[in-house]
């Protein structure tokens, strides 16, 4: 019985050492996502691409540092990038599994546009912000309130946006932000988002922000040094219960 309890002591203590690593996607949201019809979105996209045919793509969050999200649009296979998009924050009251993507409806012969994505198991999503002429526009078409900024972005870019530090990106999210009815009425967009509380935020970014910061090319010489240390100290349990068997 002592060989056995210092055997499962070994094995629990390597357990907690090398505790498996944390699923891909989670600090970046990394989301793949299948249209099945062409689907308009906003933002700073690729000449050619402000309208994303069928086919399959992945979501990723670029930043998430303030009440402003930076959302970019990959192919499947993420090497070329198709779009870099504004979102604001916008509440629910309840988290489900499975990724949730919302449109705005559109008239017949018109892609239906891009208005929110909501990540598995998160009380909140990612509104997307339109130019001010399409937000009026599908404010009309949808009879609903649709955020907006007034701020001349271009429309297009000839190279990908790669790093949150680049000046679209910071133009993005220094960008004066609206709202506009059906009526074509300004308000302030609390008429068409509700903020999370701010612990919630902090509560679902801590453990992604935690997890972006790991270093990467840290040296193994601690691991194997500590890999040493529990063989030994595993040895000499084996073999104290050996002697304690004879």
């Amino acid at each position: 019985m002592t060989f056995l309890k210092a055997v499962a002591m070994f094995c629990a203590v390597i357990g907690a050492t090398f505790p498996p690593s944390a699923t891909a996607g989670e600090w970046d949201r990394s989301t793949v996502i299948t249209l099945s019809a062409p689907v308009e979105i906003p933002g700073a996209h690729l000449a050619g691409w402000g309208v994303l045919p069928a086919g399959t793509y992945v979501f990723k969050i670029l930043d998430s540092a303030s009440d402003r999200h930076i959302v970019q649009i990959f192919s499947q296979d993420e090497k070329t990038m198709y779009a870099t998009v504004l979102a604001i924050p916008n509440y629910r009251l309840k988290a489900t599994d499975k990724t949730v993507i919302t449109f705005s409806e559109r008239p017949v012969g018109q892609p239906e546009a891009l208005r929110a994505w909501f990540y598995p198991g998160h009380n909140w999503g990612e509104e997307f912000v339109y130019p001010k002429a399409k937000a009026l526009e599908l404010a009309k078409s949808t009879n609903s309130v649709v955020l907006y900024t007034p701020a001349e972005i271009a429309p297009e870019v000839t190279t990908p946006i790669k790093s949150a530090a680049e000046p679209l990106v910071l133009e993005l999210k220094q960008a004066p932000l609206m709202a506009v009815k059906p009526s074509g009425e300004e308000v302030q967009i609390t008429e068409a988002v509700t903020a999370p509380p701010p612990e919630v935020l902090v509560a679902e970014n801590r453990a992604p922000v935690a997890e972006q910061r790991l270093p990467k090319t840290a040296s193994p010489l601690p691991m194997i040094g500590l890999i040493g240390l529990l063989a030994l100290t595993g040895g000499l349990a084996l073999r104290f219960a050996g002697q304690r068997v004879q």
